[in-house]
Order: structure tokens, then sequence, then C-alpha cells
């Protein structure tokens, strides 16, 4: 290969895949150093605050055209969903959020009204889960309306919760039901390609609030996470539902060092998400996998906590942890074994 040849190859950021780009990006920084407890590869980095808490701190972006279609996005449920999405990174890592910064670039198609509308959401979501705004930036943007949130959180010391941590003979746990977010997104895209065609129609999506809401307007797991505490389970390790189960499978398999087994017979799937996607003709198994945006807890706990996981509500016990070499399984409900992909979400 010539001089020339070489420096005009090229790799396509596709051929990785988001979380390969950033571990290969990751790779040419020195490791996490003082004050820096963990740092890049967590739901958020962990820094020393004092000698009792780490303080929290997490950032994520929202692009328009990406993360979401403003065609059928209301403005204060996507102000809303900014902040939750950062939220709940905080909650995957057992930590409690204080306060967040907003950043936001958009063109000059937005009035000042609009953008009251997305702060409104911002600010209800804040009173919702007693955060602060604390700061922020604006910009003009080119093209579409751009959002980045930081969140600064804490968590005691001996309740910190990481990816890492899950050892052959956990339990594997989710709260919530998965894939409803996902359905939510076809069903409003169908009716926004509906609309195209026909202008003066008006969608009636009512009788699907439940799964329309949890696309537009999803919650973070709070309530779990004390529910957690009150019971006295620690988990052995977290993360999010935010690219979909089988994604996150693969990055817990990845820290902890171990593989998973999941029994398709217990993926919580609510029945109306079930015959939605049905409707679809899509595998509603599928959907649970690799849908994406629940925005649920997925969690492993310890044997002797089985019985205590059981008190809580809205958590299905889905699996366990194994040893590295048997990799991600699902057992069918016909009783078959097959090799779990992470085929979540990807943004590139």
């Amino acid at each position: 290969m010539s001089e020339q040849e070489a420096h005009e190859e090229r790799t396509e950021i596709s051929s990785l895949g988001e979380f390969r780009l950033i571990d290969h990006l990751a790779a040419a920084f020195p490791p996490p150093q003082e004050p820096v407890h963990t740092g890049i590869g967590d739901d958020a980095a962990v820094l020393e605050r004092n000698d009792s808490h780490y303080s929290l701190l997490a950032t994520d972006m929202l692009l328009e055209g990406v993360h979401f279609d403003l065609a059928y996005t209301p403005l204060k449920h996507l102000g809303y969903k900014s902040v939750v999405v950062n939220l709940s990174d905080i909650y995957a890592m057992n930590g409690t959020p204080e306060a967040i910064t907003v950043s936001i670039g958009m063109s000059n198609r937005f009035s000042l009204e609009a953008v009251e509308e997305l702060y409104a959401g911002i600010r209800l979501a804040c009173q919702q889960y007693g955060v602060q705004l604390v700061g922020g930036d604006t910009s003009a943007s080119r093209k579409g309306l751009i959002l980045s949130i930081s969140v600064l959180g804490k968590v005691a010391k001996d309740a910190l919760v990481l990816r890492k941590g899950a050892q052959p003979g956990d339990i594997v746990c989710v709260s919530g039901d998965l894939g409803r977010a996902f359905i939510g997104l076809q069903l409003l895209e169908r009716e926004k390609r509906v609309f195209i065609e026909h202008p003066n129609m008006q969608p009636d999506l009512s009788k699907h609030s439940r799964i329309i809401e949890k696309q537009l307007k999803p919650e973070a797991r709070v309530d779990i996470i004390a529910a957690l505490h009150k019971a006295g389970i620690k988990p052995s390790s977290m993360i999010d539902v935010s690219d979909g189960l089988s994604s996150e499978l693969f990055h817990l398999s990845k820290h902890s060092g171990c593989g998973f087994t999941i029994m398709e017979e217990r993926l919580p799937v609510d029945e109306e998400v079930y015959h939605q996607a049905l409707a679809f003709h899509l595998d509603p198994t599928l959907c649970a996998l690799q849908g994406g945006e629940d925005y649920e807890l997925l969690f492993t706990i310890k044997q002797e906590d089985h019985k205590l996981i059981e008190t809580i509500e809205d958590v299905s016990l889905i699996g366990y942890a194994t040893e590295s070499d048997l990799g991600l399984q699902l057992i069918s409900k016909s009783g078959n074994r097959h090799a779990l992909k992470a085929q979540g979400w990807t943004a590139f």
C-alpha cells in the first residue's frame, strides 16, 4: 500500500457503532485519576465528594430528526423527557439527582413562546423529581433543535452500584414492562404517514394513551430505587434500559465478566403492547428485547435477596447470571436456547 493510499484510507463510524466508537476514543486517554473514581463506561461518572458520598455526573444529547420528531412530539413533552432520560442514569447508579444544566441550539423558526413551552416541560420535570436548573447555554442552530442536558447527583459510598458486580448465580430483574415505548413510536410514525397522505384527517390515539405516553413522556424509576432501599436490597449491578434490554444485558455482561440466561416467558410485556405488536406484524418478544427507550431499571441481585425482591411491586425476575463462557442466552417459551444478540438502538 502506497503512502498516499494509506493516507486516504477511511473507516466508517457505522462500522464501529456508538459503543465501540466510545471505547476507541476513550482508549487514547489515561485511566481515571483522583478525584475521579469511575470514568467512561458507566451510566454516570463517579467523583470523590466527601468522606461519605460520591458525586455523580451524566450527560445526554437529543437531536431533532435523530431522537425526536416535532411532527408528533409536543415541545412540553420533549422538555420533560429530555430531563427524565438524564435522571434515569443517576438512578441507575443507585443515586439521587440534584441539579441540571440545559444547553439548547435552535433555529429562527422557533418563537419565544415555543421555547417557553419547551422549558415548561423542563420545569415540570425538575419539580416532579426535586432537582434544580442551575445553568446551561443557548446557541443558534442552522439545522433542527438540539438539546444537551447534564445532571449532577450524589450517592452514598456504600450504596454505589455500577455496571460491574454481577456474579454467576445472581438473579436478573427488570422494573416495569418492556417494548411499550417502541410500539408507541410505531403508532406515532403510522399516524404521521396517514396525516401526510390525508392532511384533513386528525389522528385519534386516545385508546392507546398508555403506550403513547411511554414514548413521549417517560418516567424515571425513582420509586423502584426507593423500594429497594426500603427492602434493604443493594443490587450487585444495574443499568437503565435506554437502548433495549439485549443491549443493556451486553453492557452488564461486558463490565461484570459474566453471561446471562433470560427466560422468554418471564419477560414483562403488557397485554396491549403484545396485541399491538402483532397488529404491526412484529414479534412482541423482539420488541421487548430490542425496542429501547423504556427507561426501566435492569439489575442483578444476590440469591439471598430473592424473598425480599418479591415484596416489591412492578419488578420481574427474568433470568440469572452465568459463567462468562455461556454468553447471553434466551430460553424460548418452547424450551429452546438461542444466542441473544445486542441489537437495540444504534446511533450510527
